[in-house]
């Protein structure tokens, strides 16, 4: 296994799929490192092909440029937090646990609000809205 930025990355996938496995790396900075790199982006080599030189550029390209894992979960982390602070609509939707993006919320959103918890005289016949 090939070991960049502290995770451990899948040795038999290719190269630009492979570095996806890292936290802040998607398809498009993928392909943006493959390129710096000078490493085929049409058809990238499997991450066990690569030759130590190469992987040593990958690894020091990722470190150079891109906020990633750690550093970029504590960003992303403190942004939340701050919102919260200053007692923001939005950090108030992250403190309640409910969606931040305007989405409804009587029906869906369960990935945020967690599993159904019933509440009594909730029921359909208790003059709610037909």
């Amino acid at each position: 296994m090939v070991r960049i930025a502290g995770v451990d990355v899948p040795d038999r996938k290719r190269a630009h799929v492979a570095l996806r496995s890292i936290y802040g790396v998607g398809a498009t900075i993928a392909a943006e490192i493959l390129t710096k790199a000078d490493l085929d982006t049409v058809m990238p080599p499997r991450m066990n092909e690569l030759s130590e030189d190469e992987v040593d550029r990958l690894r020091e390209i990722i470190d150079r440029d891109y906020m990633i894992e750690g550093d970029l979960r504590r960003d992303v982390n403190q942004n939340i937090r701050r919102l919260i602070d200053i007692g923001s609509y939005r950090g108030l939707r992250h403190r309640r646990g409910l969606p931040v993006h305007g989405q409804r919320t009587r029906t869906n959103s369960r990935t945020r609000k967690g599993p159904r918890r019933t509440v009594a005289g909730r029921g359909r016949r208790t003059g709610g809205k037909k």
